[in-house]
């Protein structure tokens, strides 16, 4: 082998060593998917080729040879042939995958990502319990978990409380989950050994927050760094897979886990968007396990996102009678309105929105309620305002006091759907809740406490003849006080009586009823309320007899 021979074996092979370095760093950062599902999958050959491409060219002498590009084209055919081929095919199956992916090609597909049933509102969602209202929404738990923090000495200079807060059911109460990380760099390797010492659950009725302690500290996070950032052990575990963003759970022995639904696309290489199950990650261990979509284990609340729940559902209100009528006539075409919530239904969390024609009016035709869990999906038809202008009828009731209205939940409260919002001031604190009939979003009840909103609204109901005054009856009970608790909740005291030989709670705010506050234990007391089913019940008036 001659002299110019061996210097050009190794300048390829240094270019080939320099690439495999260059390609091993970025597949490191972005972490792409070995997958021709995947676009990012695509960028990364594309990048790999290019840099190869550009280091032989330099090495060789290619560019200073060349006069003009078609000399510096017949440069690179003649010592990059290789990739230049596997960037052609990858570029054809590319653009012939997404023509193929194509609603244009496809709508009748994309229609069928989500199977929708049909049924009644007030048989599939039970009398409002107060027990599982989560009235917390998740600026007000970021305030709480950043407070809760604040008070922990040993945490608070180490640590941060993560923003991403998930919304479960856990042993049956509402609530939201996040785990802490590590407050910058220096502190992250200050305490990586041990791992993140504790996550913060937050009861979305009560708004009690609780920082559970670990024995035996978190070692993968989504604010780790390097191999136990947990999208980064994900990929070097599972390389061809695809995944939607990671939740942070925990099952129901309070065990952390990162939820981590598989993506897959369903038309053609790059269309219809769908998940086909999800890999558990144990957050102390690391232990893993890839479950299929029917197989996920039932304490798992969030599998489907709301986002990917609501792209389904607009392709098939969008693609319903076809793509041609999806721009001209839009005969039948629906889609959702801006903006979700989330309601516990059994041991599941649903989301649910509002679902609106396509003209950009004000009103709904129904709304959906998905399982996040399994992906069961049901459209409900009733006509009514849609969520924004249920939330601006709330705030204008209340508009010399500028309260703000969360977004809001959907109710059944005495039949009726109702949208169930809190109202908020300047500083973000709940002052008061709303309650606005869905079908008829002039009436619009508050009140200082649920029980007191709940209240003025089923007057209302009354007095426009929606419901009898036997469904809007107040029941009183006498009895002994068995217990009595006491909790601060945004601002204003709740007290929490039980009656002898009784396993609910009466809930009642000492605005509602002064009298509570000297009522003792033992005490003989007639207690008024109107909801009967739940652990906690909301009163209006405590009185000793």
């Amino acid at each position: 082998m001659g002299s110019k021979a061996k210097v050009g074996l190794k300048r390829v092979l240094i270019n080939i060593g320099i690439t495999i370095v260059v390609g091993l760093i970025y597949f490191y950062v972005r972490l792409p998917a070995i997958n021709l599902h995947n676009t990012q999958f695509y960028s990364f050959i594309f990048i790999l080729a290019a840099v190869y491409c550009i280091l032989t060219a330099l090495s060789m002498g290619i560019i200073k040879s060349s006069s003009d590009p078609k000399t510096l084209w017949r440069g690179l055919k003649q010592f990059c042939l290789v990739p230049l081929i596997i960037c052609g095919l990858l570029a054809l199956i590319y653009i012939v995958g997404s023509l193929i992916s194509s609603p244009i090609f496809r709508a009748s597909a994309y229609t069928k990502l989500l199977k929708i049933e049909q049924s009644t509102f007030v048989e599939d969602v039970k009398e409002v319990s107060y027990d599982q209202i989560p009235m917390l929404d998740e600026a007000s738990a970021l305030k709480l978990g950043d407070r809760k923090l604040g008070e922990l000495a040993d945490m608070v200079s180490q640590f941060e409380v993560a923003d991403n807060y998930t919304q479960i059911n856990y042993k049956g109460r509402p609530v939201r989950v996040t785990p802490l990380r590590y407050g910058d760099l220096i502190k992250w390797f200050n305490n990586r050994a041990k791992g993140l010492p504790a996550y913060l659950i937050i009861d979305m009725v009560t708004q009690k927050v609780d920082v559970i302690r670990l024995s035996e500290g978190m070692k993968y996070s989504d604010t780790e760094l390097f191999g136990r950032n947990i999208y980064r052990y994900l990929r070097f575990k599972y390389p061809t897979f695809m995944f939607d963003t990671a939740n942070f759970e925990i099952d129901e022995n309070g065990t952390p886990y990162w939820v981590c639904p598989k993506l897959e696309k369903t038309i053609g290489l790059f269309g219809g968007t769908d998940i086909n199950g999800a890999v558990l990650v144990n957050a102390i261990t690391g232990e893993s396990r890839y479950f299929e979509a029917g197989e996920i284990p039932t304490w798992v609340d969030r599998v489907y996102t709301a986002e990917l729940l609501i792209q389904q559902y607009d392709y098939y209100g969008r693609y319903v009678n076809g793509f041609i009528n999806s721009i001209f006539g839009q005969r039948g075409v629906t889609q959702t309105t801006d903006g979700y919530n989330y309601i516990a239904i059994n041991d599941d969390v649903y989301m649910y929105t509002g679902i609106t024609s396509a003209g950009s009016d004000e009103s709904n035709i129904g709304f959906i309620l998905a399982n996040q869990r399994t992906k069961q999906t049901t459209y409900y038809s009733i006509a009514g305002a849609e969520e924004y202008s249920a939330m601006y009828s709330a705030q204008g009731v209340v508009q010399d006091l500028g309260y703000k209205s969360t977004f809001p939940l959907l109710l059944n409260i005495s039949s009726q759907p109702t949208y169930f919002m809190a109202l908020k001031d300047g500083a973000g604190l709940v002052k008061a809740y709303a309650m606005v009939n869905v079908q008829q979003y002039q009436i619009v009840a508050t009140g200082p406490t649920v029980a007191a909103c709940e209240k003025n609204y089923l007057d209302l109901l009354t007095q426009h003849g929606i419901i009898s005054k036997e469904a809007a009856e107040q029941y009183s009970e006498s009895g002994t006080v068995a217990e009595i608790r006491t909790a601060v909740l945004s601002g204003t005291s709740y007290y929490y009586v039980r009656l002898e030989g009784r396993g609910h709670y009466y809930v009642i705010s000492a605005a509602d009823s002064e009298e509570v506050v000297i009522i003792n234990e033992g005490d003989s007391v007639t207690v008024e309320y109107t909801g009967t089913e739940g652990s906690l019940r909301p009163a209006h008036r405590i009185t000793r007899d």
